[in-house]
């Protein structure tokens, strides 16, 4: 008896405790939008010295482009999301 009420009270805070960080956290790509924007402007400026140097070729443009346009499209999905926090709220 008295272990069945134990348990049932455990169960119960952490239900309530996980329904609680599921309320404030938000799910999706603004958890990583610092990181996304830093990648993105560390690539776009290695991209840029890179075009100014020597070393630069077709082989190195593609690669630079393969790792920037996910990041692109990631930044552009967090701005969509937080303007839409602020127009609708």
């Amino acid at each position: 008896m008295l272990l069945s009420i134990i348990s049932s009270s455990a169960i119960s805070s952490s239900a309530i405790s996980s329904s609680a960080i599921s309320m404030v956290t938000t799910p999706g790509l603004p958890q990583y939008g610092a990181s996304i924007v830093v990648g993105l402007i560390a690539l776009l400026s290695l991209k840029e010295v890179f075009s100014a140097s020597d070393k630069w070729n077709n082989s190195l443009n593609s690669s630079l482009n393969l790792a920037i346009l996910p990041l692109l499209f990631c930044f552009a999905g967090i701005l969509v999301f937080k303007v839409s926090t602020i127009i609708f709220p």
